[in-house]
């Protein structure tokens, strides 16, 4: 992928690692955590999809008891993760 100044170029270290720019994970919003799945096309072109891997996506929310447990009671008992 090429940005204003240029393509972005990195190498690849002896154990197969890649490390992607600073700039690129910024703008494409990549986390650690986050996954690449690369795909090769027929004339060996290689392309790079980020797989989103957000974790705790669900704690802003309030516990909710549907009636088979008291998760309100637990929690305050418990206490959260």
């Amino acid at each position: 992928m090429a940005t204003e100044e240029g393509p972005e170029e990195t190498k690849v270290s002896d154990r197969g690692m890649v490390t992607i720019p600073a700039d690129l994970r910024r703008r494409l919003d990549i986390e650690p955590g986050d996954k690449l799945r690369w795909t090769t096309g027929e004339e060996g072109n290689l392309s790079v999809e980020i797989v989103h891997q957000r974790e705790g996506v669900f704690d802003d929310f309030e516990p909710v008891d549907v009636g088979e447990t008291n998760a309100v009671e637990v929690e305050s008992e418990f206490g959260v993760e």
